[in-house]
């Protein structure tokens, strides 16, 4: 564990302030849900909650058949990373950070589809490097908690209806086995 030298008090409800530098670093973001576990030396340590990370054994293998079924890597993220990777070079993607495009679909709830063009070229700042994607966001009780995402790297290879229809089913299941 690494001290950070900030201190902060409990106030009379309870509560501690979680300073805005240690959030900005964590990606952690007014109500999100945090995980409290005890140690046996006493100390409490808050996680960032991931509810698909949960999931992750049923989302490895909904990720394998999605990459199966249609020839594409699969991913499977949370709201911060990926957490399940199935296809061509695919397990290379678990715990890479989401890029913009994915926060773009995340908090604009839709599902964005990265044509086969020079003109879709992602940003400067992106690090996903598929050469045509798509992106569907999974809404579980209202909230944005993650996505499902089907890229290709081959030149000439797209994906379309077919593969956004896929993601989308895809995310609608996995946001229902969620609320479960």
């Amino acid at each position: 564990m690494k001290a950070t030298g900030i201190v902060r008090r409990i106030d009379d409800l309870g509560r501690v302030v979680i300073p805005k530098e240690i959030r900005r670093t964590m990606r952690i973001r007014e109500g999100d849900p945090l995980e409290i576990f005890v140690d046996r030396e006493g100390e409490v340590i808050l996680k960032k909650y991931s509810p698909i990370a949960e999931l992750s054994d049923f989302a490895q293998e909904y990720a394998t058949s999605l990459a199966e079924s249609s020839g594409h890597v699969a991913l499977i993220t949370d709201r911060d990373a990926v957490v399940s990777a199935a296809g061509d070079v695919g397990k290379q993607w678990i715990g890479k950070a989401v890029s913009s495009a994915i926060e773009k679909s995340m908090t604009s709830r839709r599902t964005l589809l990265l044509p086969d063009s020079d003109d879709a070229a992602p940003p400067a700042d992106e690090v996903w490097n598929f050469h045509s994607w798509v992106v569907a966001p999974i809404i579980a009780e209202g909230d944005p908690v993650g996505t499902v995402i089907l890229g290709t790297y081959e030149q000439g290879v797209g994906v379309g209806p077919i593969e956004e229809k896929l993601v989308e089913t895809a995310a609608g299941f996995l946001a229902r086995q969620m609320e479960q």
